[in-house]
């Protein structure tokens, strides 16, 4: 009893040893994994990362003593079930996954093991001899005689994915040299800094993060102007529009500042700016002359799209008016 409970308590101490020292959690998950996996997979994170296993009875106990102390160990109880182990990690998430998904081994079909994935006997030559023409007949794999050996005529799905591998299933593949399927460790959920999330979030890049905020920032924005609640994202839409308006209410009335005398001037006499466009000819200059007119008439119109509302660095005037209004 005494050993046991010295194990017990050493291993208390090291799962708690190492959750303060890691950030982050790797819960994987080990079945078919072999002791030599393991091995290999524990000399690839050497470094970066420390894998623990233990009882799941033993895991939850320890961490509902730690729970007092740090709730946040709480995320972690729902996914200790089955055959787990926990990577322990202060490295980079995804380099670290990349690393625990790296090592595949492939393995034989076993009769009872359930498929993973769908297993396909492939069209071809097998190179066995007529007699065991019956065997593939019972699986109902289709068959011919070719050259005194037996060959298969179709590609066939043998076994469906989620299904239990037959016993004659599982000797056909075997007979075929055929390992339909690979193991290794498994990523169950991710823990970091107090949160728990799939490992599918690792690929999550900033262009999508970033993506979905400003479509997030632009609804909240559209919301709010509807609504005439104001919000940060809405504010500056708010300030323009009001300008937009003191701009309205300037050109109908008598109220003006220097920077919209221009504006009002070109409604007032829309003759005289027109009288100063560039003559009709000039389309017949040279492409280099052509060109520069092209580059000097953008520059003057983005300076009038700056500067025909009066230009937005005079808000602030605009928005004293609205307040002595």
């Amino acid at each position: 009893m005494g050993g046991k409970t010295g194990n017990k308590a050493g291993y208390f101490d090291k799962l708690k040893g190492l959750l303060e020292e890691y950030r982050s959690i790797f819960i994987v998950s080990v079945d078919n994994v072999s002791s030599q996996q393991m091995h290999e997979i524990r000399q690839a994170l050497r470094g970066q990362g420390v894998v623990l296993m233990g009882k799941n009875t033993m895991v939850r106990r320890a961490l509902k003593t730690f729970i007092n102390d740090t709730p946040e160990y709480e995320r972690l109880l729902p996914f200790v079930k089955g055959n787990v182990g926990f990577v322990f990690t202060n490295g980079d998430l995804k380099d670290i996954r990349d690393k625990i998904l790296a090592n595949k081994v492939a393995a034989p079909a076993r009769a009872g093991a359930v498929a993973p994935v769908d297993v396909w006997v492939p069209a071809g030559n097998t190179g066995m001899e007529p007699g065991k023409t019956s065997f593939f007949q019972a699986l109902g794999v289709p068959t011919k005689i070719a050259r005194g050996t037996i060959e298969i005529t179709t590609d066939l799905k043998l076994v469906e994915a989620g299904a239990k591998v037959g016993p004659s299933e599982a000797t056909l593949l075997n007979m075929l040299n055929i390992s339909p399927f690979t193991y290794g460790m498994g990523i169950a959920q991710v823990y970091d800094q107090g949160n728990t999330f799939p490992a599918d979030v690792l690929d999550i890049g900033e262009e999508q993060l970033l993506k979905a905020f400003s479509s997030a920032v632009t609804t909240i924005a559209a919301v709010s102007l509807a609504l005439n609640y104001p919000t940060l994202p809405s504010v500056m839409h708010s300030l323009v529009n009001s300008y937009k308006k003191v701009l309205a209410v300037a050109i109908e009335t008598d109220f003006s500042w220097p920077e919209i005398e221009q504006l009002k001037d070109r409604i007032a006499n829309p003759e005289a700016y027109a009288a100063a466009a560039p003559a009709a000819g000039a389309a017949a200059a040279g492409p280099a002359e052509t060109k520069a007119e092209e580059k000097k008439e953008e520059s003057e119109k983005e300076e009038s799209d700056e500067e025909g509302f009066g230009g937005l660095l005079f808000v602030p005037r605009a928005l004293d008016y609205l307040v002595h209004c």
